[in-house]
């Protein structure tokens, strides 16, 4: 992602369920920024990790192998899929908005964006309409008192 004509990476964990857990956005890809951002995962959340599923950046290695050695570290072809599905509303947030203007607007952005996504989404393909109607009340009553309705 670009910001004022600098390149900028977007980290982000997503949880078995498809939920988006942390953004963290960074200028740099590499060992240092993957252990940065492994570090604030491990500090907010603090359960036990048992696997990390990752794309085949090197960095990633780095990380696991310092800061959660126990847990398994999957690089496979496909795994990676919903870390990357999860990345396309911010892709369509980030195309309305015509690019974002610096930095910290990104991160205050894309951390609030998360928040909501992961109120609303719901697995619909897994649950019957008056389900996932029913699931829904909640998360429309919270969204009514955030925003004052």
């Amino acid at each position: 992602m670009n910001i004022q004509g600098k390149q900028h990476y977007l980290w982000r964990a997503v949880d078995q369920d498809g939920e988006v857990v942390d953004v963290f956005l960074q200028k740099r890809r590499d060992g240092k920024a993957a252990k940065r951002f492994f570090r604030r995962l491990l500090h907010r959340h603090r359960c036990e990790r048992r696997k990390i599923v990752t794309d085949k950046s090197r960095s990633y290695n780095v990380a696991h192998r310092e800061l959660i050695p126990e847990a398994i570290h999957h690089t496979t072809q496909y795994a990676n899929n919903r870390a990357e599905l999860s990345y396309e509303p911010t892709r369509v947030r980030e195309l309305g908005m015509r690019k974002f203007k610096s930095w910290e607007q990104a991160q205050r952005v894309l951390g609030a964006h998360a928040a909501v996504y992961n109120l609303f989404n719901l697995g619909r393909h897994l649950v019957s309409a008056e389900t996932y109607w029913y699931f829904r009340q909640p998360a429309f009553a919270t969204w009514g008192k955030a925003v004052g309705i």
